[in-house]
């Protein structure tokens, strides 16, 4: 797979069944069709020192991209960067495997809203199992696990939905921060699930900084990596288990879909519309999108931490910036933006004319966005925040040899008789989705040892209601599955109470932002521990389903 593949953990396999909802199709020549737009935002950044391999972080802009949600066709993430292993020459062949996810729209978002969700998004060997965060994976059949136990729970005071990690509805424009950071919690192992094959101790943590929240949140279990070693043992030591994170990581957008319509005027020429689509909009006009993409090597963090784990004085958990880099901005970009329909053969598919309505640029040295033509772009102020509105409607132009291309075009110059004027892009009706819920055999990892609190619920804005339950950290289910022996469990269980009692999450860890403003995360999802459990006890969701 392409390094340009980006949100792409949903669709790897991509099947082309438009279920997109809009209003009545009208007459016309030609009736109109259903299509999509699709492709991607490029983002050039300048390199760094290949030695900052022990993790990254971001500031990236968290805003509704569509004014209404169109269904699970949907899927698109904002601004996101793809961190896959460092070898020391050409990568392994047939071991695509890496740490992508970030803020976004997914298929299988069972409680959407406008607003966008987090998901880890971890993927083990070739898309054999994917983990997206505690409880949450590849598929919900629980006999087949495939990544739903690959991410452990590391923060007292944070729940995670299956569904994903929720910001505050009505989010706009604010700035997310979070990175993963490698933390020596689990020592190394020369076997595996019984075989002679290694794990290595890369605890690729979750860090973040936003307004309500600032810290560790969970982590990839290093068996997560090395399980596919077990089957194919050539493989051993070659994922991020053992390997260190490559530091000059592609930054995209990778736009899945979003709905559009076709339709034919009178004179044979071809008029698009796509669904009300936005961007955020700063003080100045122009739409700061990334923010200072910085990288790390192990005196950020990992050191310190070694270095208290056997015995010295406690590490602070804030980033040392003796060893951070941070990746600047040329202002370069490039678009791959396409319209097209389903029967539209791949290499006919006609660009979006980018160019005419954005311009990229760097709004500092270390901030990369757009500033818009506004002749084209409609900019206005919402509830949550100002925002800046592509085009909606687009004619194929092809004239003096250019390959065609789709241009914006006013509203007013599109031909009543196309019937676009008249489509509506909607949310869909339907019956509530369904839950998410984890096994509830007695026997399970879920009972055995089980809660020691519980059920409580939270409601978080996206109309649904999360069930979780208080662990033992180390015995939460995905640890219980992680391939650790009991002493094992007992010293990483010894190391997160340390965490607990000396990282809380009102202060920095993470490089704060030099502009805007800090998201926040849903507070419903910020918790308390009951009483007597504030050190090494974690949230763990059970059900997740809509409220009643």
């Amino acid at each position: 797979m392409s390094k340009k593949r980006g949100f792409t953990l949903f669709t790897f396999w991509l099947a082309f069944v438009l279920v997109m909802p809009v209003g009545p199709v009208v007459g016309g020549p030609n009736r109109i069709q259903k299509g999509e737009m699709a492709g991607y935002l490029l983002v050039p950044h300048g390199r760094v020192a290949e030695t900052y391999n022990a993790g990254f972080s971001m500031y990236v802009a968290a805003w509704p991209l569509l004014q209404e949600y169109p269904g699970n066709r949907f899927q698109t993430g904002l601004f996101g960067t793809w961190m896959h292993a460092q070898y020391d020459g050409p990568a392994p062949k047939k071991a695509y495997s890496d740490i992508e996810g970030g803020l976004g729209w997914w298929r299988d978002t069972r409680f959407a809203t406008e607003t966008p969700k987090f998901i880890m998004g971890g993927v083990a060997r070739d898309f054999v199992a994917w983990a997206n965060g505690p409880g949450a994976g590849k598929g919900r059949d629980w006999n087949k696990p495939s990544g739903k136990y690959g991410v452990a729970q590391l923060s007292p005071w944070l729940l995670w939905p299956p569904d994903g990690l929720n910001l505050k509805q009505g989010t706009c424009g604010e700035l997310f921060g979070y990175g993963y950071l490698s933390l020596p919690l689990t020592t190394s192992k020369s076997s595996t699930s019984g075989k002679n094959v290694p794990t290595g101790n890369n605890c690729w943590t979750l860090f973040v900084n936003s307004g309500n929240f600032k810290g560790p949140v969970a982590f990839f279990t290093p068996y997560f990596w090395s399980r596919a070693t077990v089957d194919d043992p050539n493989l051993a030591g070659m994922f991020l288990d053992s390997r260190p994170g490559g530091p000059n990581r592609a930054l995209q957008m990778e736009t899945q879909y979003i709905p559009s319509v076709q339709s034919v005027d009178e004179k044979g020429r071809t008029y698009a519309r796509i669904a009300p689509t936005s961007f955020p909009q700063g003080p100045h006009g122009d739409s700061a999108v990334v923010h200072r993409v910085t990288a790390y090597n192990k005196k950020a963090l990992w050191n310190a931490v070694q270095v208290w784990f056997e015995g010295g004085v406690p590490a602070t958990g804030a980033i040392n910036p003796i060893g951070a880099a941070v990746h600047s901005f040329p202002g370069r970009g490039g678009a791959t933006w396409k319209i097209y329909t389903p029967s539209v053969p791949k290499d006919e598919k006609a660009p979006v004319a980018w160019d005419l309505f954005a311009s990229s640029m760097a709004i500092d040295s270390i901030t990369y966005g757009f500033r818009w033509n506004d002749q084209l772009v409609m900019k206005k102020d919402t509830k949550g925040g100002s925002l800046v509105t592509l085009p909606e409607y687009y004619r194929l132009v092809n004239e003096n040899g250019v390959k065609p291309q789709w241009v914006a075009v006013q509203p007013e110059d599109v031909p009543t008789e196309t019937g676009l004027a008249d489509v509506r892009f909607s949310r869909p009706t339907g019956s509530p989705s369904e839950p998410y819920v984890t096994p509830d055999d007695p026997d399970s990892c879920w009972k055995k040892p089980g809660p020691v609190a519980g059920p409580f619920q939270a409601h978080p804005g996206d109309g649904s209601v999360v069930t979780y339950y208080w662990y033992r950290f180390a015995d939460q289910p995905a640890l219980l599955n992680a391939d650790l022996t009991d002493k094992e469990r007992q010293r990483l269980q010894s190391r997160v109470e340390k965490l607990h009692r000396n990282w809380t999450k009102d202060r920095d860890y993470l490089p704060p932002p030099t502009i805007g403003k800090l998201a926040d995360i849903d507070p419903a999802l910020i918790v308390r521990p009951p009483r007597g459990l504030e050190v090494g006890y974690v949230p763990i969701a059970t059900r997740q389903a809509a409220e009643e």
